[in-house]
């Protein structure tokens, strides 16, 4: 029997609940609210240090001190969580990222911080070790520059171990190593961390839409003109999408992120409708700064195509969504309901 619904012009009129507001959101099929917001975040060293991202308009890089300050507004506005990206000196870089797994490093000191201040505010970490390498890349590499997977994912350990030591909520393994799921479920089960969840970015792609994100944590320089599609996804792939996904879910992740986001809404989709698990998507720095340029320049209505992206997420079955827009969402959505 077919799902479909047969009515001809004029006895349906689908007009018709558009006519008035009310009736368009009775009939509204997905919503979005801050319940649905995530917001990445960068820390610097340092006291009452705020830095511009010139490449990001309106994204800021702050000392521990004054991301607690923000924390609070977070918190107020109703977003659960942050994802915390830690802005390492030249100085603590090494070739094997070993400042990664430091439990006085600066993403652990944030981590202690946030949950000290605001305790209900969810604390999501990066697993990778590209802020911390001297050439950039996500993991150790050999002598013709390859990334090393194995002996990576052991400095992944080590890392999410540290992670979860501080107080993180969820640690998030944004390396696309492979088995580096399973190493760290395994190695945080032993260590008594069995509710430290694990968000894998497990559908990330080898994407040009990174740029300002490299260079708001200061590791494009380090890359200089590198790649990382070696271990990253090809673009020009679904299906090993869906593999990585199912593989990520049956060593131990309790959810998955595509990433990059509007241009992989097709993936959001799939992952959400095939494998029916919690699916995040990151709407990366890339994707902000265009939607920013574009309004900065009286080319689009900023706030108009904000909404209309975050919910195109939504509809493509994004659970929750990282965002740079996710204070202004937020803010938003506040000021319209009062």
């Amino acid at each position: 029997m077919s799902s479909s619904v047969n009515r001809n012009f004029p006895a349906s009129r689908l007009r018709r609940n558009r006519v008035d507001s009310f009736s368009r959101r009775l009939v509204r099929e997905h919503q979005l609210s801050a319940d649905n917001l995530i917001f990445p975040v960068f820390v610097l060293e340092g006291q009452g240090q705020r830095e511009a991202v010139p490449s990001m308009p309106g994204v800021e890089r702050l000392s521990i001190d004054l991301l607690v300050e923000q924390a609070a507004e977070l918190v107020d506005l109703g977003i659960p969580a942050v994802a915390l990206f830690p802005v390492v000196p030249a100085e603590h870089k090494n070739l094997s990222g070993s400042g990664a797994w430091d439990s006085e490093g600066l993403a652990q000191r944030a981590v202690r911080a946030l949950k000290k201040a605001q305790p209900e505010l969810g604390v999501i970490t990066d697993i990778a070790l590209d802020p911390f390498t001297t050439h950039g890349q996500d993991g150790i590499i050999d002598n013709d520059g390859y990334v090393l997977n194995d002996v990576t994912v052991e400095a992944l350990v080590n890392q999410a171990l540290s992670h979860a030591g501080a107080g993180a909520d969820i640690v998030a393994p944004s390396d696309m190593m492979d088995g580096r799921v399973a190493a760290i479920r395994d190695a945080l089960e032993s260590a008594g961390y069995v509710n430290t969840r694990i968000l894998a970015y497990s559908a990330k792609y080898a994407s040009s839409y990174y740029g300002p994100f490299r260079d708001a944590v200061g590791s494009a320089g380090n890359l200089g003109k590198g790649n990382k599609s070696t271990y990253q996804m090809d673009p020009a792939n679904s299906d090993e999408a869906l593999q990585e996904v199912a593989m990520d879910i049956a060593e131990g992740a309790d959810m998955v992120m595509i990433k990059p986001g509007m241009p992989y809404l097709d993936i959001v989709y799939r992952v959400k409708h095939e494998l029916q698990v919690p699916t995040f998507v990151y709407q990366v720095s890339g994707e902000y700064a265009m939607h920013m340029a574009a309004a900065e320049n009286g080319w689009l209505d900023g706030d108009a195509v904000m909404m209309e992206s975050l919910m195109a997420m939504r509809r493509a079955g994004a659970d929750a969504i990282l965002t740079y827009f996710a204070v202004r969402a937020a803010r938003l959505m506040k000021s319209r309901s009062t």
